[in-house]
């Protein structure tokens, strides 16, 4: 689902079934010109569309962040995002990129689904098997006494 589709009414009865957001992170600068902007975003969507498609049902597309390929601090302007995503109640917080994504320290997500290299495609099978195995890891959560 993309967050448009989801209104404050029905978000506590979503919201158990929506455990997982997409973060899309463009890299633009605002360097860009007008037509590369485009193929860059392009790009981003090209990684995203193949998890969403297979994923539908469980995971929430969060607005896209462009401007993230310039300042020094931007990790940790990314960070806070991934913290509001938590804070909104998502167990899972997924970056996409459609480049390789080229910080000033580690991102909080729980998993970034990138590019290794600026030509490389997406690989459906591959990028959402990465997500599954995401939500098939152990809870770090003490076990419950029974």
């Amino acid at each position: 689902m993309k967050f448009s589709e989801i209104g404050e009414e029905s978000w506590p009865d979503l919201q158990p079934y929506l455990d997982t957001c997409f973060l899309p992170l463009s890299g633009l600068t605002g360097e860009e010109s007008p037509w590369d902007a485009t193929e860059k975003i392009a790009r981003t969507g090209e990684w995203l569309v193949p998890l969403e498609q297979a994923f539908r049902g469980r995971t929430v597309t969060m607005p896209a962040y462009h401007y993230n390929g310039l300042d020094n601090g931007r990790a940790a302007a990314i960070n806070r995002l991934i913290r509001n995503c938590r804070s909104a109640g998502f167990r899972y917080v997924v970056v996409v990129s459609g480049h390789p994504l080229r910080l000033d320290e580690p991102l909080e997500a729980d998993l970034v689904v990138q590019p290794e290299s600026d030509d490389e495609q997406p690989e459906a099978a591959g990028i959402g098997k990465s997500v599954a195995d995401l939500w098939r890891k152990p809870s770090s959560a003490p076990p419950s006494a029974v």
